[in-house]
Formats: C-alpha cells, sequence, structure tokens
C-alpha cells in the first residue's frame, strides 16, 4: 500500500506585500509624463550647478567687440564661445542664463519649503488641537489671504528696495497659506484614527502627537503640494522680475532675462528664446512630476 507524502513543508508560491510606498512608486513609474520629465528636470539642476564651468565668459565680463553690433554678429556661435549669443552690452547669454536659472530655481525650492514648514505646522496645530485656537489660527489665515498681496510685495520692495532678501520675505508671507489650510483639513480627518486615540491613551503629550503621529499621515499631501508649488513660486518671481521689481543687476533671473529678451524680439531673438525655453521646459517638467506624484501617492485622485 503506498503513501501520499503530504509534508506541510512542501514549496508553494509565497505572496509578498508591498508597501505603500512601493505602490506608490510602481504606479508613478508608469505615468509616462511624469517618468520623462525626471532627466529633463535633472538636467536643468546640473546644467543650474555646473553650467558655468563651461562657459568662457563670466556673467559680468563685456565682450568689446560686441557693442553696437550685436544684433548682426551677437548671435550664438561656437567660435567666439557665446554659445546662446552676447546681449546689447555684449554680455554672454549663456553665463546669464545659468545664473538666471540658478537664482530661479533657489527662489522656487526656498519658497517651497518655507510653505510646507510653516503651512504644514500651524495647520496641523491648528487642526489637532481644533475649538477657539483653531478658529482664532484659521482666521488669521482667511485676514492674511484677503490682503491684496501684490500691492503688499511691490510696497515692501519699493520701500526697502529690490534684493532677494525682500523677495524671500515677500513669499515668506503669503506662501504658506494654503499649504496650512490642506494640512489642517486633512488634520482633521486623522485626529480621530485609532492610532491617535491610543496615544492619547497612553499618555502621549500633543506635541509628541503633532510630530509622530499627524505630520507623518500628512507627508503625501505635502509632498505633492510642494512640487506644484516650486512651479508657482518660480513662475511669482519670473513676473516680479518681468516687472523690473525682482533681481537686481548684475544679478539676473528667468523672469528678468524674458523681460530683456522681449525688447529685442525681432531683431536679437536669441536674447529672448532661450532662457524663455528653459523657463517652459523645467515648468513643465515639474508640474508632470507633480501631478505624477499626485496620482501615485492618492490612487483615489487617478
Amino acid at each position: 500500500m503506498t503513501t501520499l507524502d503530504l509534508d506541510p513543508q512542501t514549496p508553494a508560491a509565497e505572496l509578498k506585500g508591498r508597501s505603500l510606498w512601493q505602490d506608490a512608486r510602481n504606479r508613478f513609474f508608469r505615468n509616462r509624463a511624469a517618468l520623462a520629465s525626471m532627466p529633463i528636470l535633472i538636467f536643468v539642476i546640473l546644467f543650474a550647478a555646473f553650467g558655468q564651468y563651461f562657459a568662457q565668459w563670466s556673467n559680468e565680463e563685456i565682450d568689446w567687440s560686441m557693442l553696437g553690433q550685436f544684433e548682426t554678429i551677437g548671435g550664438p556661435s561656437f567660435e567666439n564661445g557665446h554659445y546662446f549669443g552676447v546681449d546689447e552690452t555684449g554680455r554672454d547669454i549663456y553665463a546669464r542664463t545659468v545664473q538666471g536659472t540658478r537664482i530661479s530655481l533657489m527662489i522656487g525650492v526656498i519658497g517651497a519649503l518655507v510653505s510646507v514648514v510653516v503651512g504644514t505646522i500651524y495647520g496641523a496645530v491648528a487642526g489637532y488641537i481644533g475649538g477657539k485656537t483653531d478658529q482664532i489660527m484659521m482666521r488669521i489665515v482667511d485676514v492674511m489671504m484677503s490682503i491684496p498681496y501684490m500691492f503688499v510685495l511691490i510696497l515692501l520692495l519699493v520701500v526697502f528696495g529690490r534684493s532677494m532678501f525682500m523677495l524671500f520675505v515677500g513669499i515668506g508671507l503669503i506662501s504658506w497659506l494654503d499649504m496650512a489650510r490642506i494640512v489642517r483639513g486633512q488634520t482633521l480627518s486623522i485626529k480621530n484614527k485609532e492610532f491617535v486615540e491610543a496615544a492619547i491613551a497612553t499618555g502621549v503629550t500633543t506635541p509628541v502627537i503633532i510630530a509622530r503621529h499627524i505630520v507623518p499621515n500628512l507627508l503625501g499631501v505635502v509632498i505633492v503640494y510642494a512640487t506644484l508649488l516650486v512651479p508657482s513660486m518660480i513662475i511669482f518671481e519670473s513676473f516680479i522680475s518681468f516687472l523690473g521689481l525682482g533681481v537686481q543687476e548684475p544679478a539676473t533671473s528667468w523672469g528678468a532675462l524674458i523681460n530683456s529678451g522681449t525688447d529685442h524680439m525681432r531683431t536679437a531673438p536669441w536674447k529672448l528664446y532661450f532662457p524663455l525655453a528653459f523657463f517652459v521646459v523645467t515648468l513643465f517638467a515639474l508640474f508632470f512630476i507633480g501631478d505624477g506624484l499626485r496620482d501615485a501617492l492618492d490612487p483615489k485622485d487617478r
């Protein structure tokens, strides 16, 4: 009589679970637009960081041979080292585009960091504590959002002078308000969860609950909003610089370069096209990446 070996240790297909972050990463890699935008954004960042090492002219150096005739012989050329051409004062457009890219990206990233840090802390505290504290804190946000922000920023720049510091002050005044409202709404839906109630029952203090239980569960929303906020900050700074109230000479930014390029759009189009191309390509890459992160971290919104 034969017997069947029914050894429970017989190898079987093993199912491996995936974390939420692994699942989000897989969904992000399936977004072709976001995936194609990654190398473009990396190229722009590398251009801003190391582009000056390939320049034969500095951003302030004047090519005296181009003065007075830049519209005829000042176009892009590898022979004289002006890869993107020169402007009306004989300065190299390539070197100034590198500097403008660096400054515009720095303003966008710093503005997003201010919004993330201040807005997340403010919104999480307001949403978790609730009651009168929440009402007072959010009324402050409503009042600040009702102030004509552009008028206040222009007034600051006129009174205290145009500078990078005043741009950061102006951006910091308002950039965190939307983030605070978004975080506060998400906190209201999280603070009654079981893990928060368990932390309260074990005697965990309010600051620790906010730092260890509330904020980590908001990272998905915060990351998505931050990636969408960077291009918004770049657009805002470029608009201010386009009006002539942004970065001061000899420093420059995309907005300042575009503003200068529009004066010679027909006679010297290279002044406009190169900084405008970096501006548009970077914004599209950031928006596509932000959209891909939103779909990846919030599958219900796909």
